[in-house]
């Protein structure tokens, strides 16, 4: 007969996920794990998870009277088939009868394991198939809940587990919750509180237990406010079943109503769960909410696997091991304390213990996060998880550490490891350097970073103690998988303890990012490498001192080679630590960052000296040697010993002598449509058609159309482009993706905004800018001047000039001589605004192109018979928002085809009210102008990118953030016909001292006046009170207070409240 059965190993039928076992098996091996859930499950638990077992649909349950019945009565396999041929089972599929021996065994050995003095193993229901805790613990809420009935259990930020009643999770969306914690003080459970609560809230079900609490809870108060409010006490004791079966660790068996464990934590069984009850009417409640209530068929190759882990559960061994697991988590949380870090909750008397890394503070005052901790150790060797403690306000800012030690101590981990792992873990904690990007407003994204000497000395005492310690498997050599041997040979660097090497070796580099990446970490220009091409070069370190000398080989697009004369272990340890991206590499600049991540791989066979006999070198780094002079920045830059260059003058401007006022092409246009017009940044403009209200309005409900076709719009193409527009800007430009827009800025040294952008990525190689119409000719004079190499763009390296500047072309696509490239910006804004781009007539391909636009993204069409080039961004605060950018000669004729389908024409005084109240920012107002204000005054710090390691203006940009004490926000003036206040009108705190000044006011769109205000950080708070004394500049010399008489007038400030920075959006 022939069959369809698959035959063979898995190397041989799926070489891949072979091939990623083995490196998670040589990950297990060389990595210390200390995550208290984690435990190295037995090679015996491991076979039964793989058995045939893993086959079978076995819903339903054994014969309940085998409940009672001993092991070796269950194990009489003969007797058992017998009676299941005779009698059947309760099974829905036939084919269980053996499912039904293995799964009443492992029930049987629970028992047995968790039978107290007072019940023994017949007194106890035990329910193996729960697939894991979540389902066990919803199995029992189905069993006894309706939706809407009270749960309490502690607190996720405390210690307690997302189903015991989390906001995010299921429980706490079905079900009305009631959280306890601990005392903040004491940080111990505090039980008058627990009864209050209960006394308060009647719940029906209170769950004791706890993911992070290291302590062992008092079972018996529990049990007595239970009984008081009447209701049913669930015991979740996941973590520390195992301990509990080895008496280290109190039970609550037979004190609390239902047990629930997980069965792969301390236990070092199989993934899968245990409900456990002594009460017989709660017993087929909780066998009827795991099944049919929660889950189909249960895992059979699961509670096999159980069966064993449970019998491995009686032996001395695992006793001992349960005890020595408490032994090390008391003796890693006495270290902890001793080198200085400070443990929560005071303690352990578990598995257990949290780290408060938080009070590790950085310069700017940053705390190092939960999640920082846990990635620097997890690159150390050290895997831990980062975890809440009780003064955290979220999960997702946690700044505690958790650690476990039930799998070091299964690999042999005893006192004098733990100091060892402990102190490893001390050191490189101690020696963090938090510090903060800006995420937002008032949001700031934590971050972290070590030295490089402190990240290698710990990688090589924990790799030491990772070798020593116990496996229970052959560490696989990952001979035959030639991409994960790679692989694991960079995941698992540690630097050898022989000698470094002094011959010619080799690094590939290989990701998108690798350009980027050795550009900044190698002294020459790398950028200038063709395909096949070498140049001589130089790897410094931070402080410029040599650590190689190099050649670098450019292969294809994406993959270089990186030739050191010696030290490759050294080298390739750095690069891989810079690609990480957790190395301080620049002494003055902790926010710098390598581009990456790359791939780093030491290729195998040293490089005769000779390859390279054409190339110059010299002793040491100099021009025309792999040193390039002009280099914006490398690695070391600032510190190497190297000759310095000309020095470059700084960028001046001086404003021309305006010569009459310029006409958009839509000029007519708008004199046709009866527009009022002013003169604005050299044009002569539209200020209004009808009134500012009309046309604010206009665009918040349907759709406004604005001429800001005066606008400057440049080209930026060529290779060059990217690393030109990466240097001179301030957002991320490199990282910018084709048919996306950024915000962004123009620095001058001085850090201070020579303008506020838009960029926009055409194609790999082609960019479009668009500028302020008032900037346009400064910013054309300050680009083309960078592009030339003329101007200092680093007021410290003043010889230096941008990258990229020799293979990028700059065009004005509003001059004449852009020729047919020639474009303009039409601003369409508002709610409907889409609607009426797509009653312009074109291609449904083309229309699904706009249809499909997310915000900052851009698309080439034809619409109204124009070549386009639309961009979902805007002015206004509109989500729903285009800018059009058309043929200067036919914006005319779309202007009035927007008009004739449904857009309401607005003009600048519209636009100025509308990007105020959106709290967007105006060159001249929110931007420099009198107060030098610099993009982080403005609020939108966010945009400027630190982790660069170079952009002009950035070093002015840092040294100004270490003292900024002031802020722009919104602000809404409390009664509407109040005096409009004007910008330079100065602000007070509540008390009358001057706390700030306005920068723009304008009407909002429910009639009051809404401004922006540059103010001190200290009353920045959305609700904090202010007055404003309102057209300040015009009001007449008053007298003082003394001297005033009955009939004197005198200025009265009118109340005002700070708001949001920006508009709420709805939902």
């Amino acid at each position: 007969m022939v069959d369809f059965l698959f035959r063979g190993n898995l190397a041989q039928i799926d070489p891949d996920v072979a091939a990623l076992i083995d490196l998670e098996a040589v990950r297990q091996a060389r990595k210390l794990i200390l995550v208290p859930s984690e435990s190295s499950v037995p090679y015996a638990v491991r076979e039964a998870l793989s058995s045939p077992f893993h086959n079978l649909y076995a819903e339903g349950y054994p014969p309940s009277h085998w409940r009672k019945l001993a092991e070796d009565d269950l194990l009489d396999v003969d007797a058992r088939l017998a009676e299941l041929r005779r009698n059947s089972g309760k099974r829905y599929y036939q084919g269980a009868e053996i499912a039904d021996i293995v799964e009443s065994l492992a029930r049987r050995r629970v028992a047995e394991r968790f039978a107290t003095g007072k019940l023994k193993p017949n007194d106890l229901f035990v329910n193996v198939q729960p697939l894991s805790g979540a389902p066990a613990n919803s199995a029992v809420y189905t069993a006894l809940l309706q939706p809407g009935d009270t749960l309490m259990g502690m607190n996720l930020l405390h210690g307690g587990h997302l189903t015991h009643g989390s906001p995010v999770a299921r429980s706490g969306l079905q079900y009305n919750i009631v959280s306890y914690g601990v005392n903040l003080e004491t940080e111990r459970l505090d039980y008058d509180e627990i009864r209050a609560l209960a006394l308060e809230h009647k719940p029906k079900i209170i769950v004791a237990g706890f993911t992070s609490y290291p302590w062992s809870p008092d079972w018996a108060q529990f049990r007595a406010i239970a009984d008081e409010v009447g209701a049913i006490l669930l015991a979740d004791v996941s973590h520390v079943a195992g301990l509990i079966i080895a008496e280290v660790f109190p039970s609550p068996v037979g004190i609390a109503d239902i047990v629930m464990f997980t069965t792969h934590k301390t236990l070092g069984g199989p993934r899968g769960a245990v409900l456990i009850t002594h009460k017989s009417a709660l017993a087929s409640k909780v066998d009827r909410g795991v099944f049919p209530g929660e889950q189909g068929g249960p895992h059979v190759n699961t509670i096999t696997a159980l069966a064993v882990a449970m019998k491995l559960a009686s032996t001395v061994q695992f006793k001992a091991l349960q005890q020595q697991t408490v032994y090390n988590a008391k003796r890693m949380a006495e270290r902890l304390t001793q080198n200085g870090l400070r443990v929560v909750y005071g303690g352990t008397d578990s598995h257990m213990l949290l780290a408060d890394v938080g009070r590790i503070k950085g310069k700017d005052g940053s705390p190092l996060s939960g999640d920082m901790a846990a990635r620097i150790l997890d690159i150390a060797g050290i895997v831990c998880n980062r975890n809440t403690i009780p003064t955290d306000v979220s999960p997702f800012r946690a700044t505690g550490v958790r650690f476990g030690t039930p799998w070091v101590t299964q690999r042999g981990f005893r006192e004098q490891e733990m100091d060892a792992v402990t102190d490893a873990i001390s050191e490189l904690l101690l020696s963090a350097q938090p510090f903060s990007y800006a995420g937002g407003f008032d949001r700031k994204d934590w971050r972290m970073k070590v030295d490089f000497e402190t990240l290698v000395r710990v990688k090589g005492k924990v790799n030491h103690l990772a070798t020593e310690a116990g496996i229970d498997y052959v560490v696989p050599d990952l001979a035959d998988y030639y991409i994960e041997a790679d692989a694991a040979a960079e995941h698992f660097h540690v630097l050898p303890d022989d000698e470094p090497s002094e011959t010619w070796q080799t690094i590939e580099i290989n990701g998108p990012k690798a350009a980027r990446f050795l550009d900044v970490a190698v002294t020459s220009n790398v950028y200038a490498l063709g395909y096949g091409d070498i140049q001589p070069s130089w790897v410094l370190d931070g402080d410029g001192r040599v650590l190689a000398r190099a050649v670098v080989e450019r292969l294809t697009e994406d993959t270089y080679l990186l030739h050191v004369e010696r030290n490759i272990d050294v080298i390739a340890e750095w690069l891989i630590a810079l690609s990480d991206g957790y190395t301080r590499f620049e002494p003055s600049d902790i926010y710098a960052k390598v581009p990456g991540p790359v791939s780093i791989s030491i290729l195998p066979d040293a490089i005769p000296p000779q390859k390279f006999g054409d190339l110059q070198f010299a002793d040491s780094p100099i021009p025309g040697a792999g040193f390039d002079p002009d280099k914006a920045y490398f690695i070391g830059c600032r510190g190497v010993d190297a000759p310095a260059g000309d020095p470059l003058p700084v960028f001046e401007w001086q404003e021309p002598e305006p010569n009459g006022l310029l006409k958009t092409t839509i000029h007519d246009v708008h004199v046709k449509l009866g527009a009022k017009m002013v003169p604005f940044a050299g044009y002569d403009m539209p200020v209004w058609y009808t009134t500012v209200s009309e046309e604010h309005l206009a665009t918040r409900q349907a759709a406004g159309l604005f001429d800001v076709t005066h606008m400057g719009v440049f080209e930026f193409t060529g290779p060059g482009a990217e690393a030109f527009l990466n240097a001179i800007t301030a957002n991320d430009v490199a990282n910018l993706k084709v048919g996306k827009a950024h915000y962004s800025y123009l620095l001058g040294v001085d850090g201070l905004p020579i303008d506020d952008i838009f960029v926009y990525r055409l194609g790999v190689e082609e960019f479009m800018v668009v500028v302020n119409a008032s900037n346009n000719d400064k910013n054309w004079a300050w680009v083309n001047a960078v592009q030339e190499g003329t101007v200092a763009i680093d007021p410290q390296r003043t010889w230096v000039k941008a990258p990229g500047r020799e293979n990028v072309l700059v065009r004005d696509l509003r001059a004449m001589t852009s020729g047919i490239h020639r474009r303009v910006d039409v601003a369409l804004q508002g709610p409907k605004s889409r609607d009426v781009l797509l009653k312009l007539a074109g291609s449904d391909a083309d229309k699904a192109k706009v249809k499909g636009m997310a915000w900052a993204s851009v698309v080439g069409v034809n619409l109204g018979g124009h070549d386009l080039v639309i961009s979902r961004t805007g002015y206004t605060g509109e989500r729903m928002a285009f800018e059009i950018f058309v043929h200067p000669d036919e914006a005319p004729v779309l202007f009035e085809q927007l008009i004739a389908a449904g857009a309401t024409p607005c003009g600048l005084a519209a636009r100025d009210s509308l990007r105020t109240e959106a709290g967007l920012p105006l060159y001249g107002h929110e931007l420099a102008g009198h107060f030098d204000m610099n993009p982080a005054d403005a609020g939108f710090a966010s945009y400027v990118k630190l982790w660069k390691p170079f952009f002009v203006g950035k070093q002015a940009y840092l040294d100004y953030e270490a003292q900024r004490d002031r802020i722009c926000t919104r602000f809404r003036m409390d009664n509407k016909g109040v005096r409009p206040p004007q910008p330079g009108d100065p602000v007070l705190d509540k008390r009358g001292r001057v706390v700030g000044t306005v920068t723009s006011c304008s009407i909002d769109s429910e009639g009051y006046q809404l401004g922006q205000v540059l103010i001190k950080t200290s009353h920045v708070a959305e609700g904090t009170p202010i007055l404003i004394f309102s057209n300040a500049a015009n009001t007449r010399d008053g007298k003082s207070p003394a001297e005033l008489k009955p009939g004197d007038r005198t200025a009265v400030p009118e109340s005002a409240t700070i708001v949001s920075r920006f508009p709420k959006r709805n939902k």
